[in-house]
């Protein structure tokens, strides 16, 4: 009889441990969704350039719209507000993150989950009726926590592809096509996951949010920006 007690105490203890464990996970992942999901650009927007770039241009909430607009009155901020949304939209994917590895000390798994929610946040944002940028800043900011070699190759092809051609949304994409190669080269056998998953689950999310860009591309019709 003591024996079955002592072993329902244990199964009880494991139970209550696994479901904090649980909870903590809920809240990272929650976490993690609502701050990616902040409009940085929108909001840098409208309290400097006094433009609601929701109405304007592509109508998203990314650092290239916030160049295109703002330009068109104050050439100088543009320039200042679109670095600042990068940084910002970077910031929203790399922030949760690293809190939650070296103060919270969560599992890679949790904080992979958290990245690829930290891009569906920022793409897919609550407060804005589940609209919301194209994830190209979030992403880096996500990939540069796990695959900062990776993400550099990335950077380099999407500086050299924008000089050349100066369009924004193509300089993306191929970038982002180096991205999920390298990985696979650099990391065949992705270290604590083994798996490429969330790499191509935040791929598929930026090229699902850039597929007007992309109908654009093959028309011809797609601006030059950068």
């Amino acid at each position: 009889m003591l024996l079955v007690v002592d072993l329902l105490g244990v199964q009880l203890c494991y139970i209550l441990v696994e479901s904090n464990c649980m909870n903590e996970n809920l809240i990272a992942y929650l976490v993690a969704y609502l701050i990616a999901a902040i409009p940085f650009g929108l909001l840098f927007g409208l309290l400097f350039g006094g433009v609601n770039i929701k109405k304007s241009g592509s109508k998203s909430i990314g650092a290239t719209n916030v160049l295109r607009v703002i330009k068109e009155s104050n050439p100088a901020l543009a320039k200042k507000l679109a670095i600042l949304t990068v940084v910002f939209d970077a910031l929203k994917g790399v922030v949760p993150i690293l809190v939650g590895r070296f103060i919270f000390d969560l599992d890679i798994s949790t904080l992979w989950t958290m990245g690829v929610l930290a891009v569906v946040g920022h793409c897919f944002s609550p407060y804005l009726m589940f609209e919301g940028g194209k994830g190209i800043a979030t992403g880096a900011g996500v990939l540069a926590c796990f695959l900062p070699f990776e993400l550099i190759i990335a950077v380099i092809v999407w500086f050299i592809v924008g000089k050349v051609l100066k369009i924004s949304s193509l300089a993306s994409l191929i970038a982002l096509l180096a991205m999920v190669v390298s990985s696979f080269i650099l990391h065949y056998d992705m270290p604590g996951i083994n798996t490429h998953a969330p790499v191509l689950i935040i791929a598929f999310i930026v090229v699902y949010k850039h597929m007007p860009n992309i109908k654009r591309l093959l028309s011809g019709s797609e601006g030059k920006v950068i």
